[in-house]
C-alpha cells in the first residue's frame, strides 16, 4: 500500500467524499502498509485527495470511485486475504457499509458515462485512456482535458458493458466489453482481488453480445472459441460453439464480412440528431452584430424596485422570446438554496398520462421549497415578479424547483407546457404553464447546455443568471418552438432553480 494512504492525509471537505474518508480510516486500522492486495483501489482515492471536489467532477473518475466503494471494497473485506484482524474488520466495515453507494448508483453512473458517449459522440478508446476524444471529419478532436486524468482498467470496462448487457443494450456492451477483453488479455491473467469479473465473463457475454446486436456469428464464434480454450469442461460454450458453427455452415446464410454494431434508432426522439448537434456545439444561433434585434441592456420593467439596481438583459432569440439575466442571484444565495434544497432531494419525475413517473429521458434529482422554508425563497419570488411582471406564489404558480444534474444527468428534448389535456398540471386548477424562468446555480466544466431545438441554438450554463422564456402564445396555445432540452453534464455538478408560472399578468405586455 501507498506511503500516501499510510499516513494522515488532509480531508476533503464534502459530504460526497466522507464516506470515502470513514472507509479509509476503518482500512488503515486492520491492513498494514506492507499489503498489496488493494494498491488499486488506492489509486482512485489517491487522485480524490489530489483533485478534491475538481477531480469528483470528472466522469470517469466518479464513475471508478462509486464503483470502488460499492464494488471492489467489499471484495477486499471478504476475500481470503483479508486475515488479520477478520472479523473486527468485517464489523466496521458493515457499520459504514450502509452510507456507501449502492448497485442501482453503480448502475446509474454506468448508464450516464453511456448517455455521454452517445450524446458528445465520445471515442470508448479515449474513454478507457482518460482522454475525451470526438471524431470529427478532420480527424480527432479533444472534447475535453481533465485537470486529473485516470484510466478505466479491465474490471471497470467490464462493469460498464455488463451492466448494458444486463439490461439487454447489446450495442454498448460490445464496445464495453471489447476493450475489457483486450485489458484483460494484457494482464495475462493475472486476478485482482478486487476484480469483478474475469477474461472468461468478458468473452462470454461479448459473443452472445455480437451475436444478439448485429448477428455477427463470426465474432461470436471466435469468441466462444477463445472462452473454450480456457474452459475447456464448459458445456453450454461448447453447445453455442456447434450452434454458430451449423448457422455458419448453412447454405442459405451468408453473412456479411462486416457487420459492426450500429447504435439503435430511438423512435421515441425524432429530433435526436439535432438535440445532440446542439449539445456538441452552439447551433445555428446568429450573432449579436448580425441582428439588431438581439442586444444588450438594462432592465427595470418599470418596477420601482429595480429603479436603483436593473438587471442585465440579454435577448438571445425572437423565435421564441428567450432573455437571459445576468447576475440574477447572488453566490450567497445560491449557495443557501442548494443547502436548504439538498436533504429533500429526490429522483426527477415527468407527466405520464395522468400520473408522474420517473424515466430514463429525465436523469436528476429535484426538491420544492415553499415559501415558508426560508425567508430567502420569498425573495426570491418578488424578484421574478418585479422582473418579469407575472405572479409566483400559490396557487398562480408552482412551488420553487430545485434540480440537480449529476454524471451525464439530462433531459430530452421536452415542452414545459402541458400538451395533453389529461396532464397531471390541469388537476391543480391553476391552468398551463405560460412562462418558464430558470436560474443556473452552478458552472459547469463541459457539457449541461439548454437547447432550444426547433429554434436551433442553445445556451451555455452561466452561474448565477437566469433564463426566461414564455411557453404559451397570447392566446393560450402552446409555442411548439419552446420544445427545449437540458443536455447532459460533461463535466461538473449542475445545479438549476426551476420557477413555472400558470397566469396571465396583462400589465406585463
Amino acid at each position: 500500500m501507498r506511503q500516501s494512504i499510510c499516513s494522515q492525509q488532509r480531508p476533503i471537505n464534502s459530504n460526497v467524499l466522507h464516506p470515502l474518508l470513514e472507509l479509509e480510516d476503518v482500512i488503515r486500522r486492520y491492513i498494514k502498509c506492507k499489503d498489496i492486495i488493494i494498491l488499486t483501489i488506492y489509486e482512485v482515492s489517491d487522485q480524490v485527495h489530489l483533485g478534491g471536489i475538481v477531480a469528483i467532477s470528472n466522469p470517469l473518475l466518479a464513475f471508478t470511485l462509486i464503483k470502488r466503494l460499492q464494488l471492489e471494497w467489499r471484495n477486499v473485506v471478504y476475500s481470503e486475504e483479508a486475515t488479520e484482524n477478520t472479523q473486527a474488520f468485517k464489523d466496521d466495515y458493515e457499520k459504514i457499509e450502509e452510507k456507501l453507494p449502492k448497485a442501482e448508483d453503480l448502475e446509474g453512473a454506468a448508464r450516464g458515462l453511456m448517455r455521454l458517449q452517445d450524446v458528445y459522440d465520445l471515442s470508448t478508446k479515449g474513454l478507457v485512456k482518460g482522454q475525451f476524444l470526438q471524431a470529427t471529419r478532420d480527424g480527432v478532436s479533444t472534447v475535453y482535458r481533465p485537470s486529473i486524468s485516470i484510466t478505466l482498467s479491465a474490471d471497470d470496462s467490464f462493469q460498464i458493458g455488463k451492466i448494458a448487457y444486463d439490461k439487454g443494450d447489446y450495442y454498448h456492451s460490445v464496445i464495453w466489453l471489447e476493450e475489457a477483453v483486450s485489458l484483460f488479455r494484457k494482464k495475462l491473467r493475472i486476478w485482482n482481488v478486487e476484480d469483478e469479473g474475469s477474461l472468461e465473463e468478458a468473452l462470454d457475454h461479448i459473443a452472445f453480445s455480437h451475436y444478439m446486436v448485429s448477428g455477427n456469428t463470426r465474432h461470436a464464434l471466435s469468441f466462444s472459441e477463445e472462452l473454450l480454450q480456457i474452459d475447456s469442461n464448459n458445456r453450454r460454450v461448447a453447445r453455442n460453439v456447434l450452434k454458430y458453427e451449423k448457422i455458419l455452415a448453412e447454405a442459405s446464410y451468408t453473412e456479411p464480412n462486416n457487420l459492426e454494431p450500429r447504435r439503435p434508432n430511438e423512435t421515441h426522439l425524432l429530433t435526436r440528431k439535432t438535440y445532440e448537434s446542439l449539445c456538441q456545439t452552439l447551433g445555428s444561433q446568429p450573432k449579436h452584430y448580425q441582428n439588431s434585434n438581439l442586444y444588450c441592456s438594462y432592465e427595470t420593467n418599470l418596477s420601482p424596485h429595480l429603479i436603483l439596481q436593473p438587471m442585465k438583459r440579454e435577448i438571445l432569440s425572437q423565435k421564441p422570446d428567450v432573455i437571459l439575466y445576468h447576475n440574477f442571484i447572488s453566490e450567497a444565495e445560491g449557495q443557501k438554496i442548494k443547502q436548504l434544497a439538498s436533504p429533500w432531494l429526490q429522483r426527477s419525475v415527468v407527466a405520464s398520462g395522468e400520473n408522474q413517473a420517473a424515466v430514463d429521458y429525465r436523469i436528476s434529482k429535484s426538491a420544492w421549497l415553499k415559501e415558508t422554508v426560508d425567508p430567502l425563497i420569498e425573495k426570491l419570488d418578488q424578484r421574478i415578479t418585479h422582473l418579469t411582471g407575472l405572479n409566483v406564489h400559490q396557487p398562480y404558480a408552482e412551488y420553487l424547483q430545485v434540480v440537480n444534474y449529476g454524471i451525464g444527468g439530462h433531459y430530452e428534448p421536452h415542452f414545459d407546457h402541458a400538451t395533453s389535456p389529461n396532464s397531471p398540471l390541469y388537476r391543480m386548477k391553476s391552468g398551463n404553464r405560460v412562462a418558464t424562468f430558470m436560474i443556473y446555480l452552478s458552472a459547469v466544466e463541459a457539457g449541461g447546455s439548454t437547447a432550444f431545438i426547433y429554434a436551433n441554438f442553445s445556451v451555455p450554463v452561466v452561474k448565477n443568471a437566469a433564463l426566461f422564456w414564455w411557453n404559451l402564445h397570447r392566446n393560450g396555445q402552446g409555442n411548439k418552438d419552446t420544445l427545449h432540452a437540458g443536455c447532459p453534464v460533461l463535466v461538473g455538478d449542475k445545479w438549476v432553480i426551476r420557477q413555472s408560472t400558470n397566469n396571465w399578468v396583462p400589465t406585463y405586455y
